[in-house]
């Protein structure tokens, strides 16, 4: 007898994009759905841990991020009021860098192309409003006041107890799936390393470092890699709390690209780097903060350059970037019925909401989503000839 469990829509993958979307489809009463997370939720083995993550408009990674930034707002906002919960803190957002910085170019361009407050200032005048900054007339900020943090895990345990109360939605944890296959009447099916097996004619592939090897075994080759990175809180005075201090990204021509935000909660300020990072191999574990120089020596040059109030570290941790070759997002229908998200490069929470919203519909109603057209994995295809 075949012992496969049938459901009308699969997710691989509980994090925030699996959830995002299988809380858009629980809200929707949309057929039976099954996700599988190898953990459980909000937990800290894929890219969104750590308490918290910026959210903002006017977008240094490019302007065709926008219009997503703006719809990933609303529905932030929403999932506020439907909880009761505070989820989003309009700390505002401060980018810094040398004016010919191409990030901060960027952020001033996708402000006029889409009519955003953006109010950009000097380095003098940006210590003079946030004397917890140190910065000359080198360095330019770009204020964002609508932009802010986001509570992370706050959030994915929102969508959690959410899925876990809807009719239609079924979360298994602990359940690590170790093959995909095309099913023998069509569809496809999963194979978890306890024995149990999942079928489903639609399906989403949203499990990070998981992603490629999955997809490997039905000859669909996609080019992700895996970095490990880190970040860490210090301790701060008054000067870093998120009444007197924005979050901020900071582009230093020497140092790197780095984030932060301010002592919220009182866990501390909290400081990471955005690009570098060691690659690691399929299945490699991560080392623990400190297991390199680097990790605390890198953040400690930046905080002694610019951040006059930070002082000695709390603690540090780790996570993993799935980067794309560019850098931008891969989400595509390599196979009829199967959508991969992944290869969010460090940058995707923020449109979780948003990108859930529109895998739910995509998973339902089979058509791609237009505004997702740019993250297509065939542009990696085409670099390649």
């Amino acid at each position: 007898m075949d012992s496969t469990a049938r459901t009308n829509y699969l997710i691989i993958g509980g994090g925030s994009m699996g959830l995002a979307a299988a809380d858009y489809l629980a809200g929707i009463g949309a057929g039976s759905v099954q996700v599988l997370d190898a953990h459980s939720p909000p937990h800290d083995q894929g890219a969104h841990h750590g308490e918290t993550r910026l959210i903002r408009l006017a977008y240094g990674e490019g302007s065709g991020y926008v219009p997503l930034a703006i719809r990933a707002l609303e529905r932030w906002r929403e999932l506020e009021r439907e909880t009761g919960e505070s989820l989003f803190l309009p700390t505002g957002v401060l980018n810094l860098g040398p004016a010919a910085a191409p990030f901060i170019r960027q952020v001033e361009a996708s402000a006029r192309q889409y009519d955003l407050a953006l109010e950009v200032l000097g380095g003098g005048a940006v210590s003079a409003r946030w004397p917890a900054w140190r910065l000359d007339e080198r360095t330019t900020g770009a204020f964002e006041a609508t932009a802010g943090v986001l509570r992370v895990e706050r959030i994915l345990a929102a969508w959690r107890r959410r899925v876990e109360r809807s009719a239609n939605v079924t979360l298994t944890t602990g359940a690590r799936v170790i093959r995909l296959e095309r099913g023998e009447q069509g569809g496809y099916v999963v194979s978890c390393d306890d024995g149990r097996r999942f079928s489903a004619d639609r399906l989403l592939v949203s499990a990070g470092q998981h992603v490629a090897p999955l997809l490997a075994e039905l000859g669909v080759d996609l080019p992700l890699t895996r970095v490990r990175k880190t970040f860490a809180w210090f301790e701060a005075d008054e000067r870093y709390s998120p009444e007197r201090f924005p979050g901020f990204s900071l582009t230093d021509d020497e140092l790197g690209i780095y984030y932060g935000f301010p002592d919220i909660d009182g866990a501390g300020f909290k400081i990471g780097r955005h690009d570098s990072g060691q690659i690691l191999a399929p299945g490699e574990a991560m080392a623990p903060f400190g297991e390199y120089p680097a990790d605390l020596a890198e953040l400690q040059r930046v905080i002694d350059r610019y951040l006059p109030g930070v002082g000695a570290l709390r603690h540090g941790t780790v996570c993993q970037y799935i980067r794309t070759p560019d850098e931008h997002f891969l989400i595509d229908e390599p196979l009829p019925g199967l959508i991969v998200a992944g290869g969010f490069s460090g940058h995707g929470f923020k449109f979780a909401s948003a990108i859930g919203e529109t895998l739910g519909q995509w998973l339902v109603s089979g058509h791609a989503a237009s505004e997702l057209a740019g993250f297509r994995a065939g542009r990696f295809t085409l670099a390649r000839n």
